[in-house]
């Protein structure tokens, strides 16, 4: 199906987690934005989200139609029904049976 491949941590200091994350990283963002910060460290994206609740996994998957289903048919919920986020990426929210959260990232080919 897929690999988690991006991680978005919440924040509610943008300015001071950017200073924070580009020492332990080691590296410079590569999405700078009062909305959005985001690293890619060996082939890993950590985003940072202001206002988000949580800490929230995403799941690269090869079809976002299918993966929903599977998490449904398994009692699992869709939180956040897919949507396009633009440049072709699908993203959706969804919660396995045991109550985990986490997010799942389609991208076209």
């Amino acid at each position: 199906m897929g690999n988690f491949h991006i991680v978005l941590l919440p924040t509610n200091d943008l300015a001071a987690s950017r200073e924070l994350y580009t020492k332990l990283l080691g590296s410079q963002p590569t999405a700078d934005s009062d909305y959005y910060v985001g690293f890619e460290v060996d082939g890993q994206h950590i985003g940072l989200v202001p206002g988000a609740a949580t800490v929230m996994p995403q799941l690269q998957v090869d079809d976002m139609d299918s993966a929903t289903r599977l998490i449904t048919e398994a009692g699992g919920t869709v939180v956040d029904a897919p949507k396009e986020v633009g440049g072709g990426r699908r993203v959706a929210v969804v919660r396995d049976a045991s109550g985990a959260q986490f997010g799942l990232t389609h991208d076209a080919a």
